[in-house]
């Protein structure tokens, strides 16, 4: 990773258990640890089946979360991040694990993968948003996730935060409810639903 240093993980459960994921130090999205992802993937299995599963991972980082959900059944993954180093892990942890066909990369920023999915007809079961706690736009993810009916009606969107933005009502911001929030330390882990009735755009 262009001689940087890295930090090692392992894939939690699935079919690529306890395989080795990297990512490099200082990257502006920090990789999801082991915690975190079993807090996420644990209110995630009790409510909804990923087998077969659509997923979005935006500000991927090392690709952690959407890698793990590859291994527990999701179908496809796209990965978006800004971060050439990110690009170049997630690249690097999708080849190790043999994964490249199930996924596909985007150098972008977050709000125009969202409409350039939604101008594909695409629709997600699964998002997640991790983005800088220096620039938290997690509100303007949702409402437009939903508004551009890039999530699909019944599914799920994971949103990570910390300092400011955790306080942040995120439901009032979008036509979603308000599933299951965590907290660990400083960070907050809210899971939300787009209604199952809702008509798409």
């Amino acid at each position: 990773m262009r001689g940087c240093a890295t930090i090692t993980m392992r894939i939690i459960a699935g079919q690529s258990h306890g395989r080795r994921l990297r990512a490099p130090r200082g990257l502006a999205t920090r990789p999801a640890t082991a915690r975190v992802r079993q807090s996420i993937f644990s209110r995630l299995q009790a409510r909804m089946n990923l087998d077969g599963s659509r997923v979005l991972d935006l500000y991927a980082g090392s690709g952690s979360l959407g890698i793990e959900a590859l291994s527990r059944g999701a179908t496809s993954v796209v990965f978006v991040d800004k971060s050439r180093d990110a690009l170049e892990t997630i690249r690097g942890n999708l080849a190790t694990l043999d994964l490249k066909e199930n996924a596909e990369i985007v150098n972008a920023d977050a709000i125009r993968v969202l409409e350039m999915m939604a101008a594909r007809g695409e629709q997600f079961d699964l998002v997640f948003v991790d983005p800088p706690y220096a620039n938290d736009n997690s509100a303007a993810i949702l409402e437009r996730a939903d508004s551009l009916g890039v999530l699909a009606p019944g599914g799920w969107m994971v949103v990570r935060q910390a300092g400011r933005a955790a306080r942040i009502n995120l439901a009032e911001s979008a036509g979603l409810d308000e599933v299951s929030v965590a907290t660990l330390g400083d960070h907050r882990i809210a899971l939300y639903r787009r209604p199952a009735s809702a008509l798409e755009s």
